[in-house]
């Protein structure tokens, strides 16, 4: 196993509630190495993270230890046919304005700005 595909196999073992069905594959072609994780489908929330915000922070890390062997890295995360994703419906964006009825203001309006 690569220096590459070890970091990202230990990151992920180490957040996932399932170590043993991470797998990362890691293939090279003519743009570089690409490494694609395989993890249980349980688990998938916990490296995608809030907003992709875990899965961004694995590229960025990942880039770097790239970047110490003169490659370009890229990083895949598998996502099986059925996954919850394609379940999904489009969120609905809301154009109503918030109703702030209902919030307690008293512990502010003494303040003098």
């Amino acid at each position: 196993m690569e220096k590459d595909q070890e970091f990202v196999d230990f990151i992920v073992r180490a957040i996932v509630g399932n170590p043993d069905d991470v797998r990362v594959e890691r293939t090279i072609d003519e743009r570089g190495v690409l490494l694609t994780l395989h993890v249980n489908p349980e688990d998938m929330g916990y490296v995608i993270g809030k907003r992709g915000e875990t899965a961004q922070a694995i590229r960025r890390l990942l880039s770097i230890v790239g970047r110490k062997y003169n490659a370009n890295v890229a990083f895949k995360i598998y996502e099986p046919e059925g996954s919850r994703r394609e379940d999904r419906a489009p969120r609905q964006e809301s154009n109503d304005a918030p109703n702030y009825d209902d919030v307690d203001t008293s512990a502010v309006e003494d303040i003098n700005l």
